[in-house]
This record gives structure tokens, C-alpha cells and sequence, in this order.
């Protein structure tokens, strides 16, 4: 097999990994909508979703160390930080507003992630935004809100309340990347997530300990197995094959591959949770993965996020 075969083989393997990646991301609000159906509260839910993930990140973490540095008190303070945020704060928020939306408009208003952080960067660093980066962000919001127009007459002040909360976990998520760069150059972005998410797994543990009797842990066994599934094939599994096509089609590419995660999130939600697909829901659907690719295309492409 010559190199062209080679390279081409690769960009297959990475297209492939990015494309599964993004579904089984887009999954986990199908998964939290299921296990919902069965009385348990986001509080629960989540800490379930970490208890079963945290084994699996601490792994990542000791293996991503094997012979670095060991960490130093700055970086201790950024791991700690940078979990809070990112993978804490943005998964509780995420998961408390899916109780009051559905799961199509959820995936949409993380899409937005990476407006928001280029909206961070002209906040906190003065960075200049393009007419075209404009132009992108105007035609996704536009679609967010089209979108959720239409479901605020479905449910009324519970979907104004749940897509608040989805656009705060988007904004808490897009502060992590904001502030991530200079740790992912130093510890390396495998290394990183596997102590960052550990972190959060062991808030979203303290959480439920501070908030909810033990008594409270005792749910149906489904919401056992959904969250078994949570935790590895829509958080562990998306990680590391995202990872495996950033290194294989490059950041840039991956990133619009992507963009089936809102697509498979809307054919998953009609499908399993009878959620309605509308002209309106498909108008704003395009109108999101319009801007995003066209703002994407403008070189800010640094976005993915965990679940």
C-alpha cells in the first residue's frame, strides 16, 4: 500500500471516528430523557453518569502521565478550575435543563459553543471578530431561537426555563475552552481531560452526598443501565474516537463532520422519544448547521465538547 492509499485510508478511519463520535455525544440527551421517564432527578442521574465514568477517567489521566512531569501547584489550581467548569458545572446545568426541553433544541444550543467562545475572546481579549464570523452567528442564533420559538408553545415557561439553562451550561463549557489552551499545550489534551473530568466526576459524587439523602440513590434499574451507557458509549467512548480523528483529518475537518450530531440528536428524539419533527424544527435545525459551518470555515474551529 502506497502513501497516497495510506493517507487516504486515514482520512476514511478519522471521517468514520468523527461521525460516530458526534452521534454517540448527541446521544446522551436521548439517554437522560429515557432515564427521566423513570422518576429520577437531576442530582441523581448525574452522579450515576460520573460514578460510572470516573473509573474509566482516571485511567485516562494514568496513562496520559505515564513519564511527564509531575504537576505543579498552577497546574493543580487549572485542573481544579478547569473541571468545575467544564466538565461539572456545563454537564449539571446540561442535564437539569433537559428535564423542561427536548433533546433536539438542547443539541442545538451547544452548538453554539463556538460562537460563544469567540464572543469570550472579544470580552476577555479584544479579538477581532469577521464580517463572516458575524454573518455565521446571526444565521445560528436566528436558528436557536426559530426552534425554540416554536417549543415554547409546546411547553410553555419550562422550555424558557430549560434553554436558559442550556445556553449557561454552553457559556460554562465555553469558558473551559477559553481558559484551556495554555494547559492542553503544557499537559497534553488526553492528559488533561482524564484529571479535568475526574475532577468533575468527584463534584457531581459530593453533589448528591450534600443534597440528597443515600436513601435517594436507590432508583429503578434502568436508570442503573442508562447510566452504564451514559457513562462509556456518550462520554468515555466519543472522547477518545474524536481524539483518534483530530489526529488522523485535523481539528478543522473533524469539526464539520460534527455537524451530524444535531441531525442524529433530532432522528433519535423523534424516533425514541416521539419528540415532534416539524417544518419549524427542521428549518432552524439548517439554519444553526448554516451558520456554524460558515463561521467554522472561518478558521475557529477549536469547539468539541464532552457529552
Amino acid at each position: 500500500m502506497d502513501k497516497a492509499q495510506l493517507a487516504a485510508k486515514d482520512i476514511a478511519i478519522g471521517l468514520i471516528f468523527a461521525t460516530l463520535g458526534a452521534i454517540a455525544f448527541s446521544a446522551k440527551a436521548i439517554i437522560v430523557k429515557l432515564a427521566y421517564r423513570h422518576g429520577v432527578d437531576a442530582v441523581t442521574l448525574i452522579m450515576y453518569r460520573m460514578l460510572f465514568a470516573l473509573p474509566i477517567f482516571v485511567v485516562m489521566a494514568w496513562w496520559a502521565s505515564r513519564g511527564q512531569p509531575e504537576l505543579t501547584r498552577h497546574d493543580i489550581r487549572g485542573v481544579l478550575g478547569l473541571g468545575f467548569t467544564g466538565y461539572y458545572l456545563a454537564s449539571f446545568l446540561d442535564f437539569a435543563g433537559l428535564a423542561y426541553i427536548s433533546a433536539s433544541l438542547e443539541r442545538l444550543i451547544l452548538y453554539l459553543n463556538p460562537t460563544l467562545v469567540l464572543l469570550l475572546g472579544l470580552v476577555l481579549y479584544k479579538r477581532h471578530i469577521s464580517r463572516r464570523q458575524a454573518f455565521g452567528m446571526a444565521l445560528s442564533y436566528c436558528g436557536v431561537l426559530f426552534v425554540f420559538g416554536h417549543e415554547i408553545k409546546l411547553q410553555g415557561a419550562d422550555a424558557a426555563l430549560g434553554a436558559v439553562l442550556i445556553f449557561l451550561s454552553a457559556v460554562s463549557y465555553a469558558l473551559y475552552l477559553s481558559f484551556s489552551g495554555e494547559m492542553v499545550k503544557r499537559l497534553g489534551s488526553l492528559r488533561l481531560v482524564g484529571l479535568a473530568t475526574s475532577v468533575a466526576c468527584l463534584l457531581c459524587i459530593g453533589q448528591f452526598l450534600l443534597l440528597r439523602p443515600l436513601s435517594a440513590a436507590w432508583v429503578a434499574l434502568p436508570v442503573i443501565w442508562l447510566s452504564v451507557l451514559n457513562a462509556t458509549l456518550c462520554t468515555a467512548v466519543p472522547v477518545l474516537m474524536v481524539m483518534m480523528a483530530i489526529e488522523r483529518i485535523g481539528a478543522g475537518l473533524a469539526a464539520q463532520t460534527g455537524m451530524v450530531g444535531p441531525m442524529s440528536t433530532i432522528v433519535m428524539g423523534a424516533v425514541m422519544l416521539d419528540e415532534p419533527l416539524t417544518a419549524s424544527v427542521a428549518a432552524g435545525t439548517v439554519l444553526v448547521l448554516a451558520g456554524i459551518f460558515v463561521f467554522t470555515s472561518s478558521g475557529h474551529r477549536r469547539y468539541w465538547r464532552l457529552g
